[in-house]
């Protein structure tokens, strides 16, 4: 069954003990949010980016992996390192534009194996076409609904 047939509950919670962090149900597997280092300096778990980021990571370098053992590739190991950062242009000259980014994520690969230049290139290259990036670059619709009680 592919992950489109699939349907897929993530289930997020927070209460007034402690709304800056929340608890994570992704079936049988669990995880915290926590947004308190950022006010508080004492955060216990990654921010809501971390996770973004690692989505985007881990989708990499399996896709990286995934098309080298397709070609026959040597690839021993693919490492990337991700980086978030808001960007702020000009002030925000072009804040009525809605197409305007203010999200930059910096991708830095790392492959390890007896690649020539050439296959570093394509991997390169490749590296961009893993769902999640290609998700993330299309822009996601959002709707939100009220359940009742």
């Amino acid at each position: 069954m592919s992950r489109k047939e699939q349907e897929v509950v993530v289930r997020v919670s927070a209460d007034s003990s402690a709304p800056l962090v929340a608890n994570i149900r992704m079936g049988t597997e669990t995880a915290t949010v926590d947004e308190t280092g950022i006010l508080e300096g004492n955060k216990t778990g990654p921010d809501p980016y971390d996770y973004i980021l690692s989505a985007l990571g881990s989708c990499t370098v399996i896709t990286l992996h995934m098309y080298a053992q397709r070609k026959g590739w040597p690839l021993e190991r693919a490492e990337v390192s991700l980086r978030h950062t808001r960007v702020h242009p000009d002030d925000c000259a072009h804040c009525e534009d809605e197409a305007a980014k203010l999200s930059r994520i910096t991708k830095h690969l790392h492959l390890t194996g007896d690649l020539t230049e050439e296959q570093r290139k394509r991997l390169k290259i490749i590296s961009s076409k893993c769902p999640v990036q290609k998700t993330l670059e299309a822009g996601i619709t959002i709707v939100t609904e009220l359940e009742d009680i």
